[in-house]
């Protein structure tokens, strides 16, 4: 329990230093200039890196690319565990510890996902998600190199996010829990592969967006800030626009 209280108190500390209104309920857009130029960066790293070995990855066989996606998504949970102990969200945290704890061990390290079949369906949820339950307004819609677009408090969320994720804390904090421990590499393979299974999900939907958008970069921003508020709210509601955001 002392863990929680400094992480809320880590929390709390983080959303005084983000000077985020409160009350506000959507974000506002910020530094939209260069916004737009790093959206056109990263859309041209996409094009040129990424986009291709999605469409590669994509060729692969079903079941390699199904297994990696559960084994990804098993690791995802760990973060939801401690953001539900913070949201007192107790009925998900038994989803994402039972969830957790059966794809590990019956589902071979999560490549095999026999908890859906169980009935544990647990919410992804993080640190941003939890701030906006304490009732934390987005702040600013801003986008990043790489990372692609965020606000105040998703970004602050993101740095939190390490700090209670227990994958991270095992890997980039290079502590030790339960007699596991990882390293840097470890963190960073299962984020880029998460990334090129979400892109490769998403590939023709990413296509029919940008072909049929007038402004391509407020499609996405629409589409992200409607994805987050859908996360904060436990929406089950399908997207048209881009029905596997929520991976």
């Amino acid at each position: 329990m002392e863990l929680i209280k400094k992480v809320k108190i880590l929390l709390s500390l983080i959303a005084f230093l983000a000077l985020i209104n409160t009350n506000a309920n959507t974000a506002e857009e910020c530094f939209e200039g260069t916004s737009r130029a790093i959206f056109k960066f990263n859309m041209a790293i996409d094009n040129a890196i990424l986009e291709p070995i999605a469409k590669g990855y994509n060729k692969l066989p079903d079941p390699v690319r199904t297994g990696t996606s559960n084994f990804t998504s098993n690791i995802a949970t760990l973060l939801s565990i401690p953001n539900n102990i913070l949201q007192g969200n107790f009925k998900q945290l038994g989803h994402s510890l039972g969830s957790f704890t059966v794809n590990t061990t019956i589902g071979i390290l999560g490549v095999f996902n026999p908890a859906e079949k169980l009935g544990l369906n647990p919410h992804k949820e993080d640190v941003g998600q939890t701030l906006a339950t304490y009732g934390v307004g987005p702040g600013c819609y801003f986008v990043l190199p790489i990372l692609g677009p965020t606000t105040a408090r998703d970004t602050l969320g993101m740095f939190a996010d390490t700090f209670v994720d227990p994958f991270a804390h095992v890997t980039i904090r290079e502590k030790e829990l339960l007699s596991t421990s990882g390293n840097d590499l470890d963190f960073y393979s299962v984020k880029a592969t998460g990334a090129v299974d979400f892109r490769a999900k998403n590939d023709k939907n990413l296509e029919s967006l940008e072909k049929n958008s007038l402004d391509f970069y407020s499609s996405v921003k629409s589409i992200y800030l409607q994805d987050r508020e859908n996360k904060i709210n436990n929406s089950t509601e399908e997207q048209d626009e881009w029905g596997n955001l929520d991976n």
